[in-house]
């Protein structure tokens, strides 16, 4: 199969009129063309294209052409591979390249980023594809239920409300998601279970802030710390380890709070403290000079020192 890109200011208009002559007389009569745009000459999907078919695709719309792509990748002249996965094989990827991702944002690599958006972006076509295929969904019902979601939650822009600020805008959300599905009552209804801790904790907390539970003030969340500490404490004194592991828990959600009180993503925070701790760990391994199991407490932090003092200077 060949993927031709044309243009539909200067291409189009002569190939429209010349349609039937360009597949009767093209240089190899076996070879069918295909518009992925259009009525002439439709393209009419993976399983009945021949394999040296020629399919063109305009070139200002690369998503036509992602999704034609994929389709030709799970067709019967495609790729293994491809046609070996299924949505369960594919989840590792969809995080893989989440997490890229935002290891890009992050570095500020607009270069890298716009590379991993577009392995990101690969991801909900291939998933997409895969259900069409097993009938379960039209290939492009996610676009169509995410546009009418979108229109349909925002009232202030497509509709006649008005709002006060962002706030405001997040409560007529969650009201118009329980409008939605009245049979799930719960605000945290839809919090997925597989995030992170960390960052489910926070939308649990956010969630449940905008249902009105919350401190009165700042203090209150400073005052759970102390609260959640000495009650750790007590656990580890009495050697319950599932009380040491639940006092845990209670005490890094109530962290998460402090996070968000502070219009800090916990997620974010403990990603870019990691992100710190592994340069300044490598900077140290580099400058030791004996092995690092033989290095005393006070040598370690040394090093250490060393370590945080080198990353300022290149900061």
């Amino acid at each position: 199969m060949v993927v031709l890109h044309v243009s539909l200011t200067s291409d189009f208009p002569a190939l429209r009129d010349e349609l039937e002559g360009l597949i009767v007389y093209h240089a190899n009569p076996s070879c069918q063309t295909y518009l992925a745009f259009g009525s002439a000459r439709p393209y009419p999907g993976s399983d009945t294209v021949e394999k040296n078919a020629v399919i063109l695709i305009p070139e200002n719309e690369p998503y036509t052409e992602l999704a034609v792509l994929m389709d030709l990748l799970l067709g019967p002249h495609g790729c293994p591979w491809d046609r070996e996965q299924s949505h369960e094989t594919l989840k590792k990827y969809l995080l893989e390249e989440s997490y890229e991702t935002l290891d890009a944002i992050d570095r500020k690599d607009m270069k890298s980023l716009a590379e991993e958006l577009g392995d990101l972006t690969l991801q909900p076509v291939f998933h997409a594809r895969l259900a069409e295929r097993a009938k379960a969904f039209a290939f492009d019902e996610p676009l169509r239920e995410i546009c009418a979601k979108l229109i349909r939650r925002h009232p202030h822009v497509f509709g006649d409300l008005d709002v006060a600020d962002a706030d405001e805008v997040l409560r007529n959300w969650d009201a118009i998601k329980k409008d939605e599905k009245p049979e799930k009552r719960s605000i945290l209804h839809g919090v997925p279970k597989s995030m992170p801790a960390l960052a489910r904790a926070h939308e649990v907390s956010k969630r449940a802030v905008r249902a009105g539970f919350e401190w009165p003030d700042f203090g209150g969340v400073i005052d759970k710390i102390r609260e959640e500490t000495a009650e750790l404490e007590e656990a580890i004194a009495g050697g319950d380890p599932e009380a040491i592991k639940s006092e845990i828990g209670d005490l890094l959600f109530t962290l998460v709070n402090v996070a968000r009180w502070q219009k800090v993503d916990a997620e974010d925070a403990l990603r870019m403290m990691l992100d710190r701790f592994q340069g300044r760990f490598e900077l140290m391994e580099g400058m030791a000079t004996k092995p690092l199991n033989d290095l005393s407490f006070e040598e370690w932090d040394d090093l250490w020192n060393q370590a945080k003092a080198k990353v300022a200077e290149r900061a």
